[in-house]
């Protein structure tokens, strides 16, 4: 069994548009040979991109994709499928073995969230799964946000929610990799550190919204779960995963 610490890698679903970032994100992985990783991504666009082909309109609700069941062929497709098969793939030219998983073999057991989104899940509980063996193995687990429920119906999880169960089932640090460098505030001016209540001030004013409300939020459940701060930072500047694995401050840190 990995002795090693594991540090929870989140991928935000833009970074699949662009083919040279996520390799030189593996990379930076590959060069940190004292820790293990485990990859959590999404893929929103790619997902918009094949429902859009498919003859569907998209919409959300407070921040999250509203996934009826009609659609959840394509989203699995998307996800679980070419998704997680292209960060395999960048994974592999970087000197990894990866291993593709849903969030069932990562341990983690999923309930719908609200009736009005559908097929849209959220984490019921979470245990390491397969998470240790594949690490102990030599494996990299790279793990699309695609849920199963006890009935055996596909879910829609939020990516971030889906690595924070993660990392918390496995006690590891963590990292939410987005588009932006930083959560911004009023004036767009990068935020350093948030804590819980400046973040409700932050949502009360209208400042944090959409997608990055529900990413503040998930990361603040994240610090406390795990007692300790996270970081959101960019995905675009693999210099800055490079600098958070080495204990350095950059992006926003979320404190419990």
């Amino acid at each position: 069994m990995s002795t090693k610490p594991v540090w929870v890698i989140k991928l935000g679903g833009a970074v699949l548009n662009s083919e040279e970032a996520p390799k030189a994100l593996f990379a930076v992985m590959k060069a940190q040979t004292q820790f293990d990783f485990v990859v959590v991504h999404g893929g929103g666009a790619l997902v918009d991109s094949w429902l859009q082909d498919a003859g569907f309109a998209t919409a959300k609700h407070q921040g999250l994709r509203i996934s009826p069941r009609e659609q959840m062929p394509y989203i699995v497709g998307a996800l679980a499928g070419c998704a997680n098969k292209q960060l395999m793939s960048s994974a592999i030219t970087a000197g990894f073995k990866p291993v593709g998983a849903s969030l069932y073999e990562a341990g983690v057991m999923v309930k719908q969230k609200l009736k009005v989104l559908g097929q849209v899940g959220e984490c019921e509980g979470a245990e390491p799964g397969l998470i240790p063996t594949y690490l102990a193995a030599g494996y990299l687990p790279v793990v699309s946000s695609i849920g199963l429920g006890d009935d055996g119906a596909l879910y829609n999880v939020n990516a971030d929610e889906a690595a924070a169960a993660i990392a918390s089932a496995l006690q590891a640090e963590i990292i939410f990799m987005t588009d932006v460098e930083a959560v911004l505030d009023a004036n767009k001016q990068p935020l350093h550190e948030l804590n819980a209540e400046q973040i409700a001030k932050l949502i009360a004013d209208g400042v944090i919204v959409g997608g990055m409300e529900v990413k503040v939020k998930t990361s603040l459940h994240a610090a406390q779960q795990l007692r300790r701060g996270v970081y959101i930072s960019s995905w675009q500047k693999p210099d800055n995963l490079t600098a958070l694995l080495a204990g350095e401050h950059v992006g926003t840190k979320v404190t419990p």
